[in-house]
């Protein structure tokens, strides 16, 4: 069992948005640029987002994405289901299929760490994740990559 590169990226992307909230509108584009994620895979990522209202779009220029609802009332629970997503440690899906159509000797232990992981990421919002020191000194570090990138293109452009 393991959370798939759809849910982390997810994860990884609405963590971006509540860290840059305060900016206005992000673009997937400055997204992507931070956190190594493709352009043409946060746009899939984000329409789901957006259909389950954990973002919203804001058109025109200076457009972008924003949180869909506070920061504190988000969890990263709803981020990976929102994106057809769930963390179950059981071979089955939860279904006590597991061994010739019986449960396995083993599926309530998996269904109970399934149980325990669910827990813990709906008890995880974005609020709290922004606000820990290691994730605002990435960000910083971060922000200051993509001005050195910036301040590179410029130079580049006038010689």
């Amino acid at each position: 069992m393991k959370l798939t590169a759809k849910s982390r990226y997810a994860v990884t992307a609405m963590v971006d948005l509540a860290v840059h909230h305060d900016e206005g509108p992000i673009t997937l584009g400055d997204i992507s640029e931070r956190q190594a994620i493709s352009l043409p895979y946060l746009e899939q990522l984000f329409a789901k987002l957006k259909r389950s209202a954990l973002v919203q779009s804001v058109r025109g220029p200076g457009g972008g994405y924003k949180l869909g609802r506070d920061s504190r009332e988000i969890f990263v629970a709803d981020i990976v289901s929102s994106v057809d997503e769930s963390v179950d440690a059981t071979r089955c899906s939860g279904k006590a299929d597991c061994q010739g159509g019986e449960m396995c000797l083993t599926h309530e232990l998996w269904a109970d760490l399934s149980d325990q992981i669910n827990g813990f990421l709906k008890g995880i919002d974005l609020a709290s994740l922004a606000k820990k020191r290691s994730i605002k000194m990435i960000a910083a570090r971060q922000a200051a990559e993509q001005l050195d990138q910036i301040g590179i293109q410029a130079v580049q452009v006038a010689d």
